[in-house]
Parts: C-alpha cells; structure tokens; sequence
C-alpha cells in the first residue's frame, strides 16, 4: 500500500535543524520533499559533525527521502522558478524568522494567488506575534528562556540544558503534525492555510506537571536532579556495579518495589506512610534503599524488579544503546547506502504503521543532485535548464 502521504509534494525551504526535522518526518512518511537549496553552499549542516567519505551523517540523518535542488532565492529568476515549483505543491516548508519569507515577495496574499490550496508550514524560535518574534533563535536559549534549563540539573549544578537539542526537535515534530492536519483541512474544505511551531512554545507544552504546578500555585518549582519533584521514591539508586533507575511512580508499584529489596516495613514508619511525608524525607529514604541495593548487581536488581512489575533500567552509553536487542528488534538503526559515500547508519522510525510502514526512498542527496528532474518536472525544457545555469540561477 501507499505510505500515508504518498502524492503530497513539499518544497521544502529549511536549513539546521528544526526545518529539516520537520521535512524529513513528511519524506518518511511518504511526501516528495524538494530541497531547495543555495548554489554552492546548500545547507549548513552538509560540513558539519562527523562524516565518512565525503558525507556528513549529521546531514543524512535528518535529510533522507528527500531531493535536492540548487535555486538563487536572492534573484528574480530564483523566485520566478520558486513560484512555478509553488504552483504544482501541496506543502511549503520554511524556517526563517518570521517576516522573511513575505519580505521576498511570498506573503499569504501572494502565496494564494499562485496556490490557494497551498499549505505553508513555519518553524521559528518564538512565534510570528509578540516582542521576541525577531529575535534570533538557537536551541540553547530556547532551552533556558522556556523554562526548561531552570528546572532540569539540580540545586548543586544549577540550570542544565538536555545534551540533545531538543527544542528543535519539538518544534520540528509539532510542525509536521500541523502541516498534517492542515491537509486534512484542506482536503476537507479545498484552501490551505498557514501553520507555525516555535522552538519556545513547543518546548513549554513539554513541561507537564511541572508548568501546572506554576500555574496552580504561583511557587517556582526547584531543579531536582534526577528525583521526581512529587513523587518519592523515584530516582537513580545504587547497585554493587553501578546505578538503577527505578520509577516507582503509583502505590502499588512502590509496594512492589520496596517489597522486592525488604523494605516494605518502611510504610509502616510515620515519616514514610505518605507520599507527602516520602518527599519531605526523600534524603533518608534514599539512603536506605541505596543501603538495601549496593549489595548486588545491575544485572540481579533489573531482573528481580522487572519480574515484580518495578519499571526499571540501566543508565545505558549511546553505544550500549545501539547494541540494546530491543533496539535492534524495533529497527531502530537504519544501515542506509549512500551512493559515492558508503553506508551511513542512522536511527530508525519511532512510528510504526502495521500496512504503511516508513521507508528510507531516497538517502540523503548530493547537493543540487535533482535539481534537472525538478526542473523538467516543472515544466522547463532542456534549453531552458541550461539557461538558468549559465545564468547562476541554479
């Protein structure tokens, strides 16, 4: 069968991260997803992180089942090829700060004239509205102005931004999905419409219990490392050769729990009865179960706890991680060829469909590599291509 979005056609105007991430997701399941990219620079990303022959894994990562096409946005022949490609699409993608994309002549007005059905998918660092819409965003800021860094670390470390760039990827997840519903739309209702993600919004809808707590009653919740800030117990726990992470997180749990290691005596201790008094003594608790577990291993306390129904795991390297058998029977490492460069491996699907699965169509492509097929796709014979070569257009 068909992949989901089989027949949608993006143009995909994005470059880092957010963007691409958001493209990428539409590719796998099914978009045709045009890269459009600078003459002789493309994405940023290309030159950057580690690669093998020639090729970037950063970049294939994040840019399979798309193609690639050169095209001088900066000139009025660019834009001239752009609105044909715009003409012929369901979706366009972009991430520049708000207000850029209008100033090159492709405001909604505009945009309708050449396509109404046209769905136009932003991802930006704030929002289009508001006095930080021009501002320039960068995952980290976006970490600590959502709110995110004040509560992750601990009261030792300070604020701590999460090592992967997570509000990139959030925005880019929550792009896609609008870009998904906005087809629904307009499938329904035959105009397309313009949807937006921002780095710092969709990091704040992340915030769970912690922004309700805020909002409920006015008091700042502390860092708290890896503890739960209202559950106790609930955390890394010390074994003979390292640490377990437990999450104990409901009242039959933690009487498993505490039953597997012999400590179910503890709920009968008034400093202990209640989550409430758990969480006020959470030091002294937490020292007598490290006391109960650093006698025997990781291996020993993961196997007893999970045959309990105690979730429970080892702090896992990424390199552990990749080798993980469960890893492996998701398929969550792709071995994907890339011509000219080898075989990049990279993360699998995190979504899985049971009669349309993702499919890695194309790898990453070669800068401009498809640029004469979108082209010819478009319309433009091959006197006209090479006009616009020799012209710098493409």
């Amino acid at each position: 069968m068909d992949q989901p979005l089989a027949g949608i056609r993006v143009v995909d105007l994005t470059r880092i991260l957010s963007g691409p991430f958001c493209s990428m997701l539409l590719g796998d399941l099914g978009a045709d997803v045009i890269k459009v990219e600078s003459p002789g620079l493309g994405d940023h990303v290309r030159g950057l992180g580690a690669g093998v022959e020639g090729m970037s894994w950063y970049f294939a990562s994040f840019n399979r089942n798309k193609r690639s096409m050169t095209l001088d946005l900066k000139s009025d022949a660019g834009k001239a090829v752009l609105r044909r490609l715009l003409a012929d699409a369901d979706v366009l993608v972009e991430n520049y700060r708000p207000g850029v994309l209008a100033a090159m002549g492709f405001d909604r007005a505009a945009l309708d004239a050449i396509n109404p059905r046209l769905v136009v998918g932003s991802v930006n660092g704030y929002g289009s509205t508001g006095p930080y819409r021009d501002r320039p965003a960068f995952d980290f800021i976006t970490q600590a102005m959502s709110g995110f860094m004040s509560v992750n670390g601990s009261q030792e470390s300070g604020p701590m931004r999460a090592a992967p760039p997570l509000t990139d990827l959030i925005a880019g997840l929550y792009a896609a999905f609008a870009i998904v519903a906005a087809l629904r739309v307009r499938d329904r209702d035959g105009e397309g419409q313009a949807v937006e993600a921002s780095m710092m919004g969709g990091m704040m809808s992340m915030l769970a219990y912690l922004s309700a707590a805020q909002l409920a009653t006015g008091k700042t919740p502390a860092p708290t490392g890896n503890d739960h800030p209202i559950a106790s117990p609930y955390g890394l726990f010390r074994a003979a050769d390292g640490h377990v992470a437990v999450a104990p997180s409901t009242a039959p749990t933690l009487r498993r729990f505490l039953d597997a290691i012999g400590l179910i005596g503890l709920l009968d201790e008034p400093r202990f009865a209640t989550n409430a008094d758990r969480v006020a003594n959470r030091a002294a608790l937490n020292a007598l179960i490290d006391d109960a577990m650093c006698h025997e291993t990781q291996e020993v306390w993961i196997a007893r706890l999970n045959a309990a129904g105690v979730p429970c795991g080892r702090v896992q390297t990424l390199g552990e991680v990749f080798a993980d058998p469960q890893v492996a029977a998701q398929e969550m490492v792709l071995d994907v060829p890339h011509p000219g460069h080898g075989t990049v491996r990279m993360t699998g699907f995190p979504m899985k469909f049971a009669k349309t699965p993702s499919q890695v169509r194309h790898p990453a492509p070669d800068l401009g590599q498809d640029t004469e097929a979108v082209l010819a796709e478009a319309g433009y014979d091959a006197a006209d291509i090479a006009r616009l070569r020799a012209d710098g257009v493409v």
